[in-house]
């Protein structure tokens, strides 16, 4: 494993694709639409993301017209948003091609300028050749010309039959609060899916009567994935002092029949024009790793502390 190969391939129904691979782990971002990454996994593995090849998850109708109609479709993978949430800002429809350079052992993802917003959204991957690590970073331009308040927000969208673990904070705050948890309107407390932990919040994706999202103040500025007798690992930064979406939350976590969602977010700030705001992600996968028992959180430890 000295060099990371990028190649442009057809990747099954999705089209044109470019791949990197350090011969061990490979990821693959669409060029027909996006910015997407598509899959990232084991090479001749199963995909860790989701892919909804049967187009089944799609958003139309009248709330789109500002953006010129069309569909917003989910297709998987891992993409980029802005936060706080709204239709149609956030599911700006990237059904266009994306253009990408090669930069050393990784890629530049750019498509075309949001035509509504006048966002400029962009996406570079980079994969270390020796540990397969990835480091993704997420960037959102205001080309317009008024100030905009977002904050950018990576999610992905995880496959089928796993099991997130979410850090609880541990900050000793003496008699003030230590811990902010975003609830949303459709999320039951007693789903089954959701283990309420000590130190962690874990969540198991799978049916369920409605579908279940929770958002915390993660402090510790991480979040695993547990599928495929292995573990998927995203860090990021939390700021301690910034200001957050949705009540002041630096990750979410969507769980539904059909996927996972595993969702950091940057800082919530005022975008001049021409600025743009930066958030990144480092992603790592880790073979041979079996899910423990949701409520053994001390083989949790000892996983999380030895691969983290």
């Amino acid at each position: 494993m000295g060099n990371v190969t990028i190649e442009t391939i057809t990747y099954g129904r999705w089209g044109r694709a470019v791949r990197l691979t350090n011969g061990v782990l490979e990821l693959v971002a669409s060029l027909d639409f996006g910015p997407r990454i598509i899959r990232f996994g084991f090479v001749d593995g199963p995909n860790f993301f989701m892919e909804d090849a049967e187009e089944a998850i799609v958003q139309q109708g009248d709330r789109f017209a500002p953006v010129g109609g069309g569909a917003w479709k989910i297709y998987g993978g891992h993409r980029l948003w802005t936060s706080p949430e709204a239709v149609p800002r956030s599911t700006y429809p990237d059904n266009d091609p994306v253009e990408w350079k090669e930069i050393e052992n990784g890629i530049v993802l750019t498509p075309p300028e949001e035509r509504w917003t006048q966002l400029q959204k962009e996406i570079e991957v980079r994969m270390e050749p020796a540990s397969g690590e990835v480091t993704v970073v997420h960037r959102v331009t205001n080309r317009g010309a008024w100030p905009v308040e977002f904050a950018p927000w990576a999610l992905s969208v995880m496959g089928t039959g796993g099991m997130a673990v979410i850090p609880q904070a541990k900050r000793e705050t003496g008699l003030l609060a230590n811990r902010v948890l975003a609830v949303w309107p459709y999320s039951r407390m007693n789903d089954e899916r959701v283990y309420w932990g000590e130190r962690y919040i874990v969540l198991k994706q799978g049916n369920g009567p409605t579908p279940f999202k929770i958002g915390t103040n993660n402090e510790e500025g991480w979040a695993g994935y547990f599928n495929h007798n292995s573990l998927f690992l995203k860090k990021y930064k939390h700021e301690r002092e910034g200001c957050y979406p949705d009540y002041g939350v630096s990750f979410e976590s969507y769980v539904c029949d059909h996927f996972l969602e595993l969702e950091s977010l940057g800082e919530l700030r005022t975008v001049q024009p021409g600025q743009t705001a930066v958030h990144e992600e480092a992603w790592s996968l880790i073979a041979d790793v079996a899910a423990p028992s949701p409520s053994d959180e001390k083989e949790l430890d000892r996983l999380l502390e030895r691969y983290r």
